[in-house]
């Protein structure tokens, strides 16, 4: 968004009203009070048209009065999990409904994503003296033709697509591609894991988000430049790195100099740029991830520390 620079001069009685940032502690309780009145008082139906794009298309109402419909929360046909997410010197509980798993690969919490989605935001309204919980759309991708970077969007994506997988596609000869079998849900996001006071477009600050989401493809990123993946870089293998704070023990942090590897173009601290410990001398070109060998020149053994992580080896 550009910025714009008044030419006009305001008198000190102008002056505008600065709310001051909410207490996230205090937001998170508030959001998550909502988000499960909104669990407990909506169901979704879903309907399937196998090879189509729109498979797996979800509709979430509101039940109605004396209505039997089994609500998102008590219904288990698909299951609703939850992943804690600590941010903010707090401890958020991320809800997320499976709706598909999917039968590809997973990305990790930095990578690429090609996938639709629509989105809603939640408010409390007051109509005739009646306040009442609503979900507000705000945009919808149906057709998408770009690749998101989890790296670069709302905490509560990078969270939640890592636990789905990609399926599997064809292009047809009009031109059109048929998805198959990928990862499908929806999640439930807390303001402090969205955009939280500033909004955005439409959505009004401090406003929970839930998302509809379908995972077609992902892009492997090296957001380093050192020459390994960052999928790869994720050395305890869970799905996730962190840029955690100097001091504090980060598993994908290898010299522990608060910069996780997939952002460090040195991993062990050691003067030596990774992409130069990780060059095949015979070749000039870089070694296959699963071929950079340790210290001692051994590419066999899976528990060996390769040689780019450890500072004892150059």
């Amino acid at each position: 968004m550009i910025g714009v620079v008044s030419l006009f001069s305001c008198s000190k009685n102008d002056t505008p009203t600065i709310e001051p940032l909410r207490d996230y502690a205090v937001q998170y309780a508030s959001d998550n009070t909502d988000i499960e009145e909104y669990l407990k008082t909506n169901y979704i139906t879903v309907v399937s048209h196998p090879g189509f794009i729109d498979d797996q298309d979800i509709s979430i109402v509101k039940i109605p009065a004396g209505g039997t419909q089994k609500s998102i929360w008590d219904q288990t046909t698909y299951e609703l999990k939850s992943r804690s997410v600590s941010l903010h010197d707090i401890t958020y509980k991320l809800y997320y409904l499976v709706l598909r798993t999917g039968t590809g690969i997973s990305p990790c919490n930095v990578d690429g994503v090609l996938a639709s989605y629509k989105g809603e935001y939640l408010e409390r309204l007051t109509t005739s003296g009646v306040t009442a919980l609503t979900a507000t759309p705000f945009e919808e991708v149906k057709y998408p033709q770009s690749f998101f970077s989890l790296f670069s969007v709302i905490p509560g994506w990078s969270e939640i697509f890592p636990q789905f997988k990609t399926g599997t596609y064809a292009s047809n000869n009009d031109g059109t591609v048929s998805y198959n079998d990928f990862g499908a849900g929806v999640m439930f996001i807390p303001s402090g894991l969205a955009y939280y006071a500033g909004g955005q477009g439409t959505i009004p600050a401090y406003a929970p988000l839930v998302f509809g989401f379908k995972l077609y493809e992902i892009q492997r990123t090296d957001q380093d430049g050192d020459g390994i993946m960052s999928y790869q870089e994720d050395v305890n293998g869970d799905g996730y790195m962190r840029v955690i704070a100097t001091g504090v023990v980060n598993p994908d942090d290898t010299d522990g100099d608060g910069i996780p590897n997939f952002a460090d173009v040195d991993d062990d601290g050691d003067g030596y740029g990774t992409k130069i410990e990780i060059k095949n001398p015979a070749t000039g070109l870089s070694y296959p991830f699963g071929d950079i060998p340790s210290c001692d020149g051994n590419t066999t053994d899976a528990a060996r520390i390769k040689k780019h992580l450890d500072k004892n080896c150059h």
